[in-house]
């Protein structure tokens, strides 16, 4: 593997905690966000325990096996971070990067019993059949048996929503991840202030809805240019995450 792309994969994933710890989606020093490490199948970055997101740095990243032991870093990683993430990296190798958060309005989605993504908005689309669903909460992720329950959930959706806890998306790269995972929140914002108007909210139809997803998965390169944005105004803001 090259260094290279290791500080590359670094500095992506310290650039999605700065920029999700601005959006307001970080709880206390919980929650995680994880990347395989480049190159490797047994690898992956994730963020120290008991750190802020807006200390984070490049160089702060841990990494550790998907058996949990630290291989490189001076911090310790959450058990609940490896508990969760290392089984989903393990059981689909298109996972490259696992993000979850307690997010505001993806977690109050989370709270209604066996609510969903609707299919009423445009930028809901994209989630529809793409998204699994965790109805029975087992608890904190202290042992490898959850994770591995909830990986099993998962399977190749992108999505995950955990009854009682919280989202979880996981993507191919950090910028695809992330723009999932911010678009995830909006249209679950969206949604409940819909509902709280007490009239039905006109769904679309199914074959629209393979339609415009089908255009959002075509490989446009929009992921990335949001992605750059976010970058860029780092670079202002706080261009120590780099470090």
């Amino acid at each position: 593997m090259r260094r290279n792309d290791i500080g590359q994969a670094r500095i992506d994933l310290a650039a999605a905690l700065r920029w999700a710890h601005r959006l307001g989606w970080q709880t206390g020093v919980c929650n995680h966000f994880s990347m395989m490490v480049p190159g490797s199948d047994e690898l992956f970055l994730v963020n120290p325990e008991g750190f802020y997101w807006s200390e984070v740095t490049a160089s702060s990243l841990v990494v550790c096996d998907l058996d949990g032991k630290v291989v490189e870093g001076d911090n310790t990683v959450e058990a609940t971070a490896f508990y969760l993430h290392a089984p989903i990296h393990r059981a689909n190798k298109k996972h490259q990067v696992v993000l979850h958060t307690h997010m505001p309005y993806a977690t109050a989605l989370c709270l209604i019993e066996n609510a969903r993504i609707e299919p009423v908005n445009q930028s809901a689309l994209p989630y529809i059949d793409r998204t699994a669903y965790d109805e029975d909460y087992s608890g904190l992720a202290l042992s490898y048996e959850e994770g591995t329950r909830v990986a099993k959930l998962m399977g190749d959706h992108t999505t995950m929503m955990m009854r009682n806890h919280g989202p979880l998306v996981a993507g191919a790269t950090v910028a695809e991840a992330f723009d999932r995972l911010y678009f995830l929140e909006e249209v679950c914002k969206v949604q409940l202030l819909a509902m709280q108007a007490g009239r039905p909210m006109k769904r679309v139809q199914q074959p629209m809805i393979e339609e415009v997803r089908r255009v959002f998965e075509s490989g446009d390169l929009y992921v990335e240019k949001h992605f750059a944005g976010i970058k860029r105004r780092l670079d202002v803001l706080e261009p120590d995450y780099k470090n």
